[in-house]
């Protein structure tokens, strides 16, 4: 049976990068977008080009009926779903809490976090035993955010993903008799457009020597971290949350 994996938010950076890496390890890839179809359409040409399976799924992770839709299509188009990763998510322009709106915290939460649980839900219900399923796998995307704070910057945002730290912890724990496993990654200063979209387009090369590795990480370097946490190589990994941070 092929393994089938819906990433979402994978149209760029960590989420591409997750979705090529594995197609080339045999998964069918479900590679999930919001608006940029052009830049998900390229991530599916390239695995198609090197013999892979994919397709292009749009969805607002924030809408349920858009995640139900998704799901759906997957079901029909892929198969049984075996893993997700639920890399979705935005971060605003810096900001101090005491000038954040709440069309700005509602709009945080809804993609970062209920996003995050309702594909979650989505998923145990296809792959638990409870359900008939056959087990599998998700990953949620943290950040190191969640244990720095990003005062002054993205309170809200680093808010949101220790929201997602807990989750993935009680999940990992309520689902664990039903053959699923969930882990997070937290990566930390990572090489990608997230950056310019917070209004910070120098924040890598700025925060590079403040890391204790000096450098800023690739979307690369935190794929092959999710990946592991999907494969059976973790089998006996669950509830666990791996920073991707080079020691920050």
């Amino acid at each position: 049976m092929s393994k089938v994996l819906i990433i979402t938010g994978g149209s760029r950076g960590i989420g591409a990068a997750v979705a090529l890496l594995a197609a080339s390890q045999g998964y069918a890839v479900a590679v999930n977008y919001t608006a940029n179809s052009l830049a998900a359409d390229e991530v599916v040409r390239h695995i198609r080009a090197s013999g892979g399976t994919a397709i292009t799924v749009q969805a607002d992770v924030a809408v349920e009926a858009d995640v139900l839709a998704m799901f759906k299509k997957v079901d029909a188009k892929l198969g049984r779903l075996t893993a997700l990763v639920n890399n979705a998510g935005v971060v605003d322009m810096t900001s101090r809490v005491d000038a954040m709106s709440a069309e700005r915290l509602q709009r945080m939460f809804a993609v970062n976090v209920l996003g995050s649980f309702m594909c979650a839900r989505e998923a145990v219900q296809r792959m638990s035993t409870r359900y008939q399923g056959e087990g599998g796998t998700i990953v949620n995307v943290s950040s190191a955010a969640a244990r720095l704070g990003a005062p002054g910057q993205y309170v809200d945002y680093a808010a949101a993903k220790g929201a997602i730290d807990t989750f993935t912890v009680g999940l990992a724990k309520e689902v664990a008799a039903e053959g699923i496993r969930v882990n997070a990654v937290r990566p930390g200063i990572i090489d990608t457009e997230i950056h310019a979209s917070g209004g910070l387009p120098n924040r890598v090369r700025d925060l590079a020597p403040q890391v204790p590795m000096q450098r800023a990480g690739t979307a690369a370097e935190v794929a092959e971290a999710i990946m592991w946490l999907i494969s059976e190589k973790s089998g006996y990994t669950t509830g666990a949350i791996i920073d991707v941070a080079g020691g920050r």
